[in-house]
């Protein structure tokens, strides 16, 4: 079921969740949740004091992780993925459930089996995963508008796509046995363009030109990436085959910048792969990739 309604709201029965961390993820989703009309009822951190700023936040009641506190509509696990299985097994000797309580986690690697103390329980359990970066509670709850989230869930899950819609989200499903994989498509797109952009600032420094310059050009590509496909947006000599160019630019790095010359060379070897080039580059990488072999 990918789609949802993007940026639109929509009309939905009010819900009271506790959230359990709150660190960015916990409080991204209860902000925006807050004003999308649910009510925040608890934040639960790892002791009183640290749950008392992000619950004043969202005007909830903080709560130790030790302490007694409600189960609500839905609680929320948003905790390092390490911890969700030993902070549900905590919660269902503790907290019991309310009629229909659900229970979710926000990781998009962990399995929804991590949350088995708490079904065993009687909590209805699912995961929720924003694919979006929180940097903060605030900007996480505004980015949130707009952007997709995983579901993994059955019975829980109309209530799930109702929370995400009632925010703005776009609500999809993901197996758990595909999380590992989808977890790892969402870290290259996240980090993988971040490298290659610090390649590209520290170039553009020794070139004597300001990186804030090649901003409109990656948000054209990355425009052009989703509406043509990653493949069919690719330019550039390397797509172009132009060999000399290409072999032009590892010089001048290598005189400028010689710590990303392999890295440089990397690129140009993966995109010749995506464009059918490889062999073409294949010689003129190698003898880049010989002496700095032989050097060390």
């Amino acid at each position: 079921m990918p789609g949802g309604r993007g940026n639109s709201r929509v009309d939905s029965r009010s819900m009271k969740l506790t959230v359990v961390g709150p660190g960015r993820a916990g409080m991204s989703l209860a902000l925006a949740a807050s004003a999308a009309g649910h009510q925040i009822v608890g934040v639960v951190g790892r002791t009183l004091g640290g749950a008392e700023v992000a619950a004043a936040s969202v005007a909830a009641v903080p709560y130790g992780i030790d302490a007694e506190f409600p189960a609500g509509d839905l609680m929320v696990i948003a905790t390092r993925d390490d911890a969700i299985g030993v902070v549900a097994a905590s919660i269902a000797g503790r907290v019991p459930p309310g009629e229909g309580s659900g229970a979710i986690h926000m990781s998009g690697l962990v399995p929804s089996s991590a949350l088995a103390p708490l079904a065993d329980a009687g909590y209805i359990t699912g995961t929720f995963h924003p694919l979006q970066t929180l940097p903060n509670p605030e900007a996480g709850a505004a980015r949130l508008a707009g952007a997709w989230v995983g579901i993994t869930a059955a019975e829980l899950r109309p209530r799930l796509v109702e929370l995400a819609e009632s925010i703005g989200m776009r609500p999809f499903d993901i197996d758990d046995a595909a999380k590992a994989l989808y977890h790892a498509a969402a870290a290259a797109a996240a980090n993988f363009p971040l490298a290659d952009l610090a390649m590209s600032s520290d170039l553009f420094k020794q070139a004597g030109v300001p990186f804030e310059a090649a901003r409109p050009l990656v948000e054209a590509i990355v425009a052009n990436a989703f509406e043509l496909g990653p493949r069919a947006a690719l330019t550039g000599p390397v797509a172009r085959g132009d060999i000399d160019t290409v072999a032009a630019q590892m010089a001048a790095i290598a005189a400028a910048e010689p710590g990303w010359l392999s890295d440089y060379g990397a690129g140009v070897q993966r995109l010749a792969r995506l464009v059918g080039n490889g062999p073409l580059f294949e010689d003129m990488l190698q003898a880049w990739k010989r002496p700095r072999e032989a050097g060390q």
